[in-house]
């Protein structure tokens, strides 16, 4: 007996343009904040711990953490833990390029 099955609908953004406006909203969202495209801003150059965002940002340590929870539940930051303190990044370039290109253009 030969069954024929269909493969399942992708759930990938790429495949649903309607999908994938939704993930841009999204991510846009997550990062309509001064405080979180300071905080990309500074991720971009490398990993940081919380205390040197609060001193680049010059906001307090809770509202950096309230923050960079956002950023993680949006996949946006990743953590990596360093002996007793964890250290933020971003999970890929393209976040960076996006909020870089976005504060230049919003100087010109």
């Amino acid at each position: 007996m030969h069954v024929t099955t269909t493969p399942p609908p992708s759930t990938a953004p790429a495949d649903d343009p309607l999908r994938a406006l939704e993930a841009a909203s999204d991510l846009l969202k997550a990062l309509a904040s001064p405080v979180r495209l300071g905080i990309v801003r500074e991720l971009s150059e490398g990993g940081k711990y919380v205390h040197e965002l609060v001193a680049a940002l010059g906001v307090s340590q809770p509202l950096v953490s309230q923050h960079l929870r956002v950023l993680r539940n949006s996949r946006i930051a990743t953590t990596r833990r360093q002996a007793r303190e964890i250290q933020y990044g971003l999970t890929d370039d393209h976040i960076a390029h996006i909020v870089l290109d976005a504060i230049r253009h919003a100087q010109e």
